[in-house]
């Protein structure tokens, strides 16, 4: 009929083809004789493309941080001990120095004879990299120079919790005292201490001022509780772990100087999964200053146990989810590039319409030579 079968058409490009299962395909096909390539589409491909492959990268960076959550209870199991690690360096001879716990329970734990005491050199660790002095910012913050991204994290550390669980199953062990370069002049306490589980005071004084000791009176011309605190944490011993008082230094500015450090001790536990550390976490305030002949110059730390137990758990979405989330993503790079093509083609449409409305040339009544 009208002579279609003259032209040399195939009808075979205008229906159905295959099984009948073929009649339901959602999703038509044009055949490459029928497509069209051009510019803007190409563009919009390798936009799509390069938007793709970033939010790809993201989402696979945010699943493999997982996501921590913070959360506070009353501590419900019951322990009688607690452990305390120290290293600290205080710019007076070995001999000269007093160590001593004393807690609410009314025991007197002379912690000096169980502790590492090392001759050091105070030149050798006040060049040390990383060494701070406990101040605050102009919001009133503690700033521990630790490194903190977020301010109103502080206290929780630079690492994810996965990092600190894995870096807590290794073993702990205490670093070696570098070799005394000339004469030493300072003396390192290091090591761990089991004392009760309540409120107690850690002391560090001269000998014979405060508390009976053995070897005499020391001179008051030879007090200089210039100290460096390497470490001071509660609990299990876990050197990865970053504590508000780590790497700090403090002057005395005279012979009878105190300094006083206030700390709030808070147990933790870190969980990923099924592995997990308990250990514990700390606020702290100080004050330093000078005082009078009449009372006792040291280092005081004085702390309490907080009856809360701060939970940290880092959890991570399955496979399956992850694989919906990444399909998600790039489903909506495609829609919405689709769209933006779209509207970009016709947009282009409209404008070429308009220009050729406005009187381009091929169009009767306005080529030049011919008449209406």
């Amino acid at each position: 009929m009208n002579n279609f079968e003259k032209h040399g058409l195939d009808e075979d490009n205008f229906g159905v083809q295959g099984s009948i299962v073929s009649a339901f395909d959602a999703f038509p096909k044009s055949k490459p004789q029928y497509v069209t390539r051009t510019e803007g589409g190409g563009k919009w491909t390798v936009a799509m493309v390069v938007m793709s492959a970033f939010l790809l990268w993201a989402e696979l960076a945010r699943w493999w941080r997982g996501s921590e959550s913070h959360t506070f209870a009353v501590e419900k199991e019951i322990a009688h001990s607690m452990q305390i690690n120290l290293d600290t360096v205080i710019l007076m001879k070995c001999g000269d120095l007093h160590v001593n716990v004393q807690d609410a329970a009314g025991d007197l734990i002379m912690a000096g004879t169980k502790l590492n005491k090392d001759e050091t050199s105070w030149a050798q660790w006040v060049n040390q990299k990383g060494v701070h002095r406990l101040g605050r910012d102009s919001e009133g913050r503690v700033n521990t120079g630790a490194g903190w991204q977020n301010p109103d994290e502080e206290g929780f550390g630079e690492e994810h919790v996965h990092d600190i669980v894995a870096l807590g199953k290794r073993r702990a062990k205490w670093a070696k005292t570098p070799r005394v370069r000339g004469p030493p002049d300072s003396c390192r306490l290091y090591g761990s201490l089991d004392l009760n589980k309540v409120q107690g005071d850690f002391h560090i004084t001269a000998r014979g001022h405060g508390y009976r000791s053995q070897g005499g009176h020391l001179d008051h011309g030879q007090f200089n509780f210039s100290h460096i605190i390497n470490e001071l944490s509660f609990g299990p011993y876990y050197p990865s772990l970053v504590n508000p008082l780590d790497r700090t230094i403090n002057m005395a500015e005279d012979h009878f100087h105190k300094f006083q450090y206030y700390v709030s001790v808070v147990p933790t536990r870190y969980s990923v999964g099924s592995s997990f550390i308990s250990t514990n976490q700390y606020a702290v305030t100080e004050q330093s200053k000078g005082v009078s002949e009449y009372m006792v110059p040291g280092v005081f730390v004085k702390y309490d146990i907080e009856p809360i137990l701060l939970s940290v758990i880092e959890s991570r979405d399955g496979f399956f989810k992850f694989v919906v989330k990444l399909i998600n993503v790039v489903a909506g790079v495609l829609v919405a590039g689709h769209w933006g093509f779209t509207l970009s083609e016709w947009f282009r449409e409209v404008i070429g319409k308009r220009r050729r409305q406005s009187g381009g040339e091929g169009f009767l009544g306005t080529k030049h030579g011919y008449d209406a």
